[in-house]
């Protein structure tokens, strides 16, 4: 008989997401009431596979604990790169007694509207899996490669500034096969730790741990995720976060 894989929940919220500009950390920006960490941890605590749910912070973060969650709580201490984060988390989750055919779900803090169905999707396809699943978006916007107005020949008309920085277009890209990576991602246990070993000994540049598995060309299915599933990047994001949410609710 086949046994299902314990699934074990972590939100990566180390990080000060300098692209959005604020103040405070990005994961405490206020959405509904609530930062985005506690709407992050709700949307997980909706689905039936996920009981209690690992943070990895900051080692002077002085804010997650003061704070009410949907799942009961543990925590780890964050590295300077994502990926030190993560692997800071598998350890904890390892250390606890997990086995290497558990799925560890990660998840990041700034994605509060992952629907229920998507997390629950995603899981069920990494449980079919022997390295993992990932949701992610079919791109759907023509995407266009740039090139620096220094790298173009130069006109005939008139000469290039050195300090012109502007970018113009150099070729369209067949987005037939091109998804845009999502979160939650989900991965066997040990597998995860051989590929974040193996960033480590490298000392790889990595965005997310799906882009581990590739260096090993290990196969990770991609699973349809929801266009609700934005991530707070930028200022503007909030509107449409709020948006979404609202409507959920």
């Amino acid at each position: 008989m086949n046994i299902k894989p314990s699934v074990h929940a972590m939100i990566v919220a180390a990080g000060r997401g300098s692209r959005f500009g604020a103040s405070v950390a990005k994961q405490y920006t206020k959405l509904q009431g609530q930062t985005l960490l506690q709407n992050s941890v709700a949307r997980l605590a909706s689905s039936t596979y996920i009981d209690k749910c690992l943070l990895v912070i900051a080692v002077d973060d002085s804010t997650a604990q003061t704070l009410d969650f949907a799942l009961p709580i543990d925590y780890a201490i964050g590295g300077n790169e994502r990926w030190q984060s993560v692997q800071a988390g598998v350890e904890a989750i390892a250390n606890v007694g997990a086995k290497d055919s558990d799925l560890v779900l990660i998840h990041d803090a700034a994605r509060p509207a992952v629907p229920r169905s998507d997390i629950d999707g995603v899981i069920e396809a990494a449980m079919l899996e022997p390295y993992g699943a990932i949701l992610a978006a079919p791109v759907a916007d023509t995407l266009k490669i740039s090139i620096d107005s220094n790298a173009q020949s130069e006109p005939t008309d008139r000469p290039i500034s050195t300090n012109n920085q502007h970018s113009y277009i150099k070729r369209t890209i067949d987005r037939s096969h091109m998804w845009q990576a999502q979160t939650p991602q989900v991965f066997r246990l040990g597998q995860l730790q051989q590929v974040l070993a193996y960033v480590s000994e490298h000392q790889l540049v990595i965005t997310d741990e799906a882009s581990a598995f590739e260096h090993l060309n290990l196969p990770i299915r991609l699973v349809d995720g929801s266009r609700q599933n934005i991530k707070l990047t930028y200022p503007d994001d909030a509107i449409l976060l709020t948006a979404i949410l609202t409507a959920q609710n």
